[in-house]
């Protein structure tokens, strides 16, 4: 049985280091979110280092090696570890301290149900009344991934399907579905940063976008949730199918 996600499709190796190397780990300079305090800061670099595959599961967090390297006391390091067991990115383990967390392939299946019940919803609120900016970016969104995908320039693709989520999302604004989007959101692109590699996954996706625009633009809510919903359905199947063994 495969246990847990610790290693990206492509690799069969164990990502799990015995001395991490937290060496990238710098926080921003100040700019735009001076006004933030930094305790926020600091949670959200570890947030984009977890989501962003920096730290790999199963890597220790040690609050005096994070505190050196990003400048700061143990107080926020340890504040920002507190929110991130919350939200399922880590695991306080005794005498072993923070680890981030790895996916079990029940957290799987149950993160990608909620995804097609979610972003299903999102679809079909999407064909209903979806606002002509709205629409106008998704059309935008899915010719720039078609554009780029024949053209074999594949590095862009991930972060135009990750606005294509976001567009989606926010046709779920002002509704409780979206703060629950807004829970699962490191979770899913965590995931996703897991499934570019698997062969085939990026035609597939834009193709399934497309088809979820197609049925957005026609005012059909439910093609447009059917045509979202086996989407997700699709990701997560090559998203196990590629998990590595024990």
């Amino acid at each position: 049985m495969k246990p847990s996600v610790d290693t990206p499709p492509s690799s069969k190796a164990s990502t799990r280091r015995s001395t991490p190397d937290f060496t990238g780990l710098t926080l921003p300079a100040p700019g735009a979110d001076t006004h933030l305090q930094i305790k926020e800061v600091v949670y959200r670099r570890l947030v984009r280092a977890i989501v962003e595959l920096e730290l790999e599961p199963g890597t220790q967090l040690r609050e005096r090696q994070l505190a050196e390297q990003m400048g700061v006391s143990k107080t926020p390091i340890r504040e920002a570890l507190v929110r991130l067991e919350k939200e399922g990115l880590v695991t306080v383990a005794p005498y072993r301290g923070a680890i981030v967390r790895g996916y079990t392939h029940a957290d799987i299946r149950e993160i990608y149900e909620l995804r097609e019940l979610l972003e299903g919803f999102c679809a079909r609120r999407a064909a209903m009344q979806i606002s002509d900016g709205d629409e106008a970016d998704l059309r935008a969104n899915v010719r720039q991934s078609r554009g780029q995908l024949d053209a074999g320039e594949l590095d862009g693709i991930p972060a135009l399907f990750d606005v294509f989520d976001r567009i989606l999302y926010r046709q779920a604004a002002g509704h409780r579905i979206g703060g629950m989007l807004v829970e699962l959101d490191a979770h899913l692109e965590r995931l996703g940063k897991l499934t570019v590699a698997v062969p085939g996954r990026l035609d597939a996706s834009v193709r399934q976008h497309e088809e979820i625009v197609t049925a957005i633009t026609k005012r059909d809510p439910a093609a447009a949730e059917a045509a979202c919903r086996e989407h997700i359905r699709s990701v997560f199947a090559d998203l196990v199918n590629a998990l590595p063994d024990d």
